[in-house]
């Protein structure tokens, strides 16, 4: 069959856009290659502003470039200087948990962005942000039940940290003598409020932890931690009875946090003996 003169022109019309296109694209992932080559120089010469301009020219080039992505995010979060609360430097740690979201919407799996956002809410003192990161994660049921158990059992120690930092106050804590601590209620009725409710939400948190992974250690050290919370709240109730049985079910989970523990250690024990044995 013949082909008119016209389609045959319509066809090399349309041949020559698309292998255009291809080669606008592969001189693109050259261009962005190169730019990380100089952001990469750059970083490791701690010239990280240079090293970001570098970046995100690559990005400009290759918009779905992965590494750029994520090396933009580093770089940023590189920049946040700990402890210092200078406006500036806060929005810097803003800057990066962006750059790391943008990691996510290309990698949702990337547990670096995800871990790296948390330590950077955790750094600003950002505990609300924090908390509804976390929970995100616990609440996904796309996760493995071993991330969500994490989750909660980070929730579990926002928890009990909420009811320790009241609990352990000199008017709060009284020393009796002979080993013997008496607990008061605080002066303030809001904070007697906040640690039932702390405590209170931090077990469910802790139980739902261990419900999704039994041996999660850090879940079972909470949870005796939170219920040793639980038994000064009863002693600054009156409830000597109630203390007790907070106390005999916090033992129970000491117990079965030292035994995690001690598995762990001997795991890792028998893993360093086995990479030090020659092999056959």
């Amino acid at each position: 069959m013949r082909l008119s003169r016209s389609r045959i022109c319509a066809t090399a019309i349309l041949a020559l856009f698309v292998g255009a296109g291809a080669g606008c694209s592969l001189i693109g992932k050259v261009r962005a290659k190169n730019e990380l080559n100089e952001a990469a120089k750059a970083y490791k010469e701690g010239h990280f502003e240079i090293a970001e301009q570098h970046a995100r020219k690559a990005i400009a080039f290759d918009p779905s470039n992965k590494t750029a992505t994520i090396f933009i995010a580093r770089i940023v979060h590189q920049q946040y200087k700990p402890g210092v609360d200078a406006p500036d430097n806060i929005q810097k740690a803003r800057d990066a948990v962006e750059a790391y979201k943008r990691v996510l919407q290309i990698d949702p799996k990337s547990e670096e962005a995800f871990q790296a956002i948390a330590y950077l809410y955790a750094a600003i003192n950002d505990d609300q942000n924090l908390r509804q990161w976390i929970s995100t994660r616990a609440n996904d049921a796309n996760e493995t039940n071993e991330k969500r158990a994490d989750a909660y059992a980070i929730l579990a120690g926002k928890d009990w940290d909420c009811s320790y930092k009241i609990t352990e106050l000199p008017e709060v804590k009284q020393i009796a003598g002979e080993g013997k601590v008496n607990y008061q209620k605080p002066k303030d009725a809001k904070d007697f409020d906040n640690i039932q409710k702390c405590v209170t939400r931090g077990l469910e948190e802790a139980e739902t932890a261990i419900k999704y992974d039994p041996n999660n250690e850090k879940a079972w050290s909470y949870k005796t931690n939170l219920l040793v919370e639980a038994g000064k709240i009863a002693l600054m109730n009156g409830d000597t009875a109630k203390a007790g049985e907070y106390e005999k079910q916090a033992e129970v989970a000491r117990k079965r946090d030292a035994e995690l523990v001690e598995a762990e250690r001997k795991r890792q024990e028998a893993a360093e003996a086995a990479a030090a044995s020659p092999t056959p």
